[in-house]
């Protein structure tokens, strides 16, 4: 709950929740002023912020994703191939939803 807690804070600096979409953020457009050199800087850092946003609301979802399956008591089984997920890969990665085998077999498909 930290890390969700976290990430929501993290993405409130920069973006707002869109009404239309529950978990969906609209990154905001930075003011810096009026001058080139300020425009430059505000492109620059939207785009910085779309890209960080993007990856804070896959996390963000992901972290969803799991708490309702804890709730469901279905935490921990592989989306996959539904076998347990590995107790060192849920310490290191708590929003798994691939056992190491399966997210292997994706990985190389790519």
């Amino acid at each position: 709950m930290r890390r969700k807690a976290s990430i929501e804070k993290e993405l409130a600096a920069f973006a707002k929740k869109d009404g239309s979409a529950k978990s969906d953020y609209l990154t905001r457009f930075p003011e810096y002023g009026d001058e080139s050199d300020d425009n430059a800087q505000e492109v620059n850092q939207y785009t910085t912020n779309l890209e960080a946003g993007r990856i804070l609301e896959k996390n963000l979802k992901d972290i969803n994703s799991s708490l309702k399956k804890i709730s469901k008591g279905e935490y921990g089984i592989c989306k996959y191939c539904g076998q347990e997920i590995e107790a060192k890969r849920l310490l290191i990665r708590p929003d798994s939803s691939a056992c190491v085998a399966c997210k292997r077999k994706l990985q190389n498909q790519k």
